[in-house]
């Protein structure tokens, strides 16, 4: 059960509401993982606060602080690593690699340069794991001309891809992706295609953090009390970002509580805040209803992962926007939908090791395929040990 075919695969996406820590095998030269263990982790206190802070526009941070965060972050991730090594039943020398996403905190993919930075001090994960850790997926994809993201795509089609149906695999975090998977795209990588659609829960949780002091709307019961605003939700699907063709990938530091300020103050009036609720979560449901019914005219079946898929009032719309298609989650396809994106970090780091590429140049806009990843390596052993 144990060996260099196990790896880890560390996620925290862009509500900072925890990382996602997965401890998986991979048998042989299969790509489908087996899940040894999982753990989840709070920020220590005080910390999301900060790395949210990062994504403000406005704000200006010391290279003191930015460090101490960077190491924060790395510490935080690896506490949560050796959590998931020892549910497992493993010691760090049973670890191939951890991969590690980061915590984005500036996704820019097209600035002049572009770029992506995400933080976690890698080595800091390797020293306090003892394990081997790949870090820094997005900037091989970015050199060659990419989005960087979204990165599960790669992995979605080497889990979900069916010769005989046409699939789209849903990943709703903070902001909110699709993965397109026709029948063609299980013997051809080069058929996949996936872009970020925009909002997914990043949003409603700031906005509700903001009215109510609770960290997301659980269940979608808040949105559900409200009504949606007509006049808001054209608005902000008024933005030229849900109208722009693919390849295109976005983040926290775009759609904000900023860019909902902006579109509120041009309605001249003040909707109540449930009724704002309601409207984010018809925005993220109709953008990827909207993005499927373009991109993927032939679908099937959606199949929803991500921390979305515990609002059931998203999942109830985007449904009823899917409709007649139906809409499951991964768990139909024998994947826990809570661990998919940590899973994709363990597959991208066991790619890293293999010399295996991780991208989807038809996703991303890159020019070609990339090995994915900085490689830092375990300690040496002490002497005598």
């Amino acid at each position: 059960m144990s060996g260099p075919d196990c790896y880890v695969g560390l996620m925290s996406g862009t509500s900072v509401d925890a990382v996602d820590a997965v401890v998986a095998r991979f048998a042989g030269t299969s790509d489908r993982p087996e899940m040894l263990a999982t753990h989840s982790a709070a920020p220590p206190q005080g910390l999301r606060e900060q790395l949210l802070a990062l994504s403000d526009a406005d704000r200006r941070v010391s290279l003191l602080e930015f460090g101490r965060l960077d190491q924060a972050v790395g510490q935080w991730f690896a506490s949560a690593a050796n959590a998931a090594i020892a549910k497992a039943g493993l010691t760090a020398s049973q670890i191939a690699a951890i991969g590690s996403h980061g915590q984005t905190i500036w996704h820019a993919p097209d600035a002049e340069p572009a770029f992506s930075l995400q933080i976690g001090a890698a080595p800091r994960i390797a020293a306090d794991t003892g394990c081997a850790v790949v870090s820094d997926f997005r900037n091989a994809d970015i050199a060659l001309g990419g989005q960087g993201a979204p990165l599960v795509c790669a992995f979605h089609r080497a889990l979900f891809a069916d010769p005989d149906a046409n699939r789209v695999a849903v990943n709703i975090g903070g902001i909110a992706n699709i993965t397109l998977l026709p029948g063609d795209a299980h013997a051809d990588p080069t058929a996949i295609r996936g872009f970020d659609t925009g909002p997914g829960n990043g949003l409603m949780d700031a906005w509700i953090q903001r009215h109510r002091g609770h960290s997301h709307d659980a269940g979608g019961a808040w949105a559900a009390s409200g009504r949606v605003d007509d006049e808001l939700l054209a608005h902000l699907l008024g933005d030229d970002y849900f109208h722009r063709e693919p390849p295109k990938s976005t983040g926290r530091e775009y759609f904000g509580l900023d860019w909902l300020d902006r579109r509120v103050a041009t309605l001249g009036r003040t909707p109540t805040p449930a009724d704002a609720q309601a409207t984010l979560c018809e925005l993220t449901a109709i953008t990827i209803a909207d993005a499927v019914d373009r991109f993927g005219p032939g679908t099937e079946t959606l199949y929803l992962c991500g921390g979305g898929v515990h609002n059931r009032y998203l999942v109830a719309r985007i449904a009823a926007l899917a409709a007649p298609r139906p809409v499951e989650t991964t768990a139909h396809l024998g994947l826990d939908p809570d661990w998919i994106e940590a899973l994709a970090f363990a597959w991208l780091a066991r790619q890293r090791l293999l010399g295996r590429p991780g991208n989807a140049p038809g996703v991303t806009g890159a020019s070609g395929l990339a090995v994915l990843g900085g490689w830092h390596a375990a300690p040496p052993a002490a002497p005598g040990t």
